[in-house]
Formats: C-alpha cells, structure tokens, sequence
C-alpha cells in the first residue's frame, strides 16, 4: 500500500492579503514559499492539526473555517501528499513568526509571483484567478 502523508494548510486573511511564509534556509524547500501549517499527527484531522499548528508556528489562537481545496502531489522520491487548505475564520494575537524566513500579508492576485512550494501552486492558481475566494 502506498502512503499518502496529509499536510493541512491554513488560509489567513486580514484586510484582503493572505498570510504566507518562506522555509527556513537548510530545511527542504528552502525558501520556497507556503501556506502556514504541518502535516497530521495520528489521530488529528485537518482542522486540530491546523490549529496546532498556528499556535506553533505563528501564536495564534485560530478558528478553522471550512475546506477549501483538496488533492494529492507527489514530489520526486517521496510519498504522495495530500494536501488540504482550511480557511480560518477569526484569529486571536498578532502572527509572530516562530518557523520561517519571514512572513508576508500578499494579495491574492500577487500571489503567483511568489516561487512556491510545487505542491502548493495549483491552490495559488485558484486564489489568484479568483475561482477560490476566502473570507475571513
């Protein structure tokens, strides 16, 4: 059977600029950007793991909102990911970054300019040309 690692990726909006952040240089995909987020722990869905991992990477007490895109990538000599975007509907405290090079509020159409994650690229698309829209 082949393993599929989940990876859940939050959507943050704030005066119509979405949160996104650059790898840390020496990680893999280095300073490649994404959306914040992590991969699942055993028995955690995608909104707990989220949540989690807001608080870990950017310390905020976030609600998470509905599933805006799913689907599966795989990168050269590795498992297949499944990737799930969440929007968050509200966030309490400021974004600190805590995990990455640095964090930007980038607007949705701006967003293709960034060299993101392989994975991720599809989803930018979507928010870009609009055919997915979150509200906070």
């Amino acid at each position: 059977m082949n393993k599929v690692i989940e990876v859940a990726a939050a959507v943050i909006v704030r005066d119509g600029k979405i949160l996104i952040g650059q790898r840390p240089r020496g990680e893999w995909g280095e300073l490649e950007w994404e959306f914040p987020g992590g991969k699942l722990e055993p028995g955690e869905d995608a909104p707990a793991a989220l949540a989690r991992e807001l608080r870990e990477e950017l310390a905020i007490e976030a609600e998470i909102g509905p599933e805006l895109a799913r689907y599966e990538h795989q990168y050269d000599g590795t498992p297949r990911v499944r990737l799930i975007f969440h929007g968050v509907t509200r966030f309490e405290g400021e974004p600190e970054n805590l995990a990455f090079e640095q964090i930007v509020w980038e607007t949705p159409e701006r967003l293709p300019g960034y060299p993101f994650l392989k994975g991720d690229v599809k989803f930018v698309e979507s928010l870009a040309t609009g055919a997915v829209v979150v509200r906070p």
